[in-house]
Parts: structure tokens; C-alpha cells; sequence
């Protein structure tokens, strides 16, 4: 599967959509689709559809956005010095379409790495684990299986 910024997705986006990924904004804390999603599955790119974080790698974070210790691929994530707001920030990007995430803290849980990929889940689609098939990306279910299941 190959993953671009496709121009048709970017007329298709919600004003929020649009002001959060081509705008570089921020949605309200507690206010976003996914920030309470507990649902098993992986979330993708709003523009593009590449797969970005998984349901295994979110945790709460009490921030009121969706919060993930790690991307499914970092390959799939840009990391760009911030300086917005008069401190410095590392902003998340996806890596094909160059929608604005969100940004990257250090202050996640200690056990599993420690850092805080914190999300606007405007600029996410949330595919759950029983569609992955359905929908092209079979490949991540892998992702959900124990050792037990290998």
C-alpha cells in the first residue's frame, strides 16, 4: 500500500480536520474523538492513511488527548523542532502526507520508554481491530497476538 498526501482526502476533512493537520493547530483537551477510545485497533493518518500508533501503545495520560509510548513505524513519523508559543516543543508529523500530529513529551510512563507522543485525534482515523482486514491493513494484526497465538 502506498501512502501520500491525497489531495481528495484534504477537501474531504472537517474544518477541525483541516485546521489541525494543514494548520498546524490544537483541539481542545478532552474534546477529540479518540482521547478515551479503549477500543483494540490502529490509528492512521486522517490525509494519508499510513499507519501511525496502536491501540497496545495508548495510555491515559490525563492530558485529554490520545497519548501512545511509541508509532507503529517511525519511519511514519517526523520529529521537527517547535518554536511556537515561545518555548521549544518537538512537533509530530507524519512522515508521507506532512499532516500536523501533535507533539513528543518525555515525561510518559518509565517502563515503556518514557515518552508521551501526544495526538490531536483530528488528524486520525481510528481503524479497530476486526476491520483491519477489510480495509488494507491485515499486515497490523500482528500487532494484537501474543507469543501464545504465534
Amino acid at each position: 500500500m502506498t501512502f501520500n498526501k491525497n489531495p481528495a482526502a484534504v477537501d474531504a476533512l472537517t474544518p477541525e480536520q483541516y485546521r489541525v493537520t494543514q494548520r498546524d493547530g490544537t483541539e481542545r483537551p478532552f474534546t477529540g474523538e479518540y482521547w478515551d477510545n479503549h477500543e483494540p485497533g490502529i490509528y492512521v493518518d486522517v490525509v494519508s492513511g499510513e499507519p501511525l500508533f496502536a491501540s497496545t501503545d495508548k495510555f491515559d495520560s490525563g492530558s485529554g488527548w490520545p497519548s501512545f509510548t511509541k508509532p507503529i513505524d517511525s519511519a511514519n513519523v517526523v520529529r521537527k523542532r517547535d518554536f511556537s508559543h515561545l518555548m521549544l516543543r518537538t512537533e509530530v508529523r507524519s512522515a508521507n502526507a506532512d499532516s500536523h500530529l501533535g507533539h513528543l513529551f518525555t515525561d510518559g510512563p518509565r517502563d515503556r520508554g518514557g515518552l508521551r507522543y501526544c495526538i490531536n485525534s483530528a488528524s486520525l482515523r481510528f481503524i479497530h481491530l476486526d476491520d483491519l482486514e477489510a480495509q488494507g491493513y491485515g499486515e497490523y494484526r500482528t500487532l494484537f497476538t501474543t507469543q501464545e497465538d504465534k
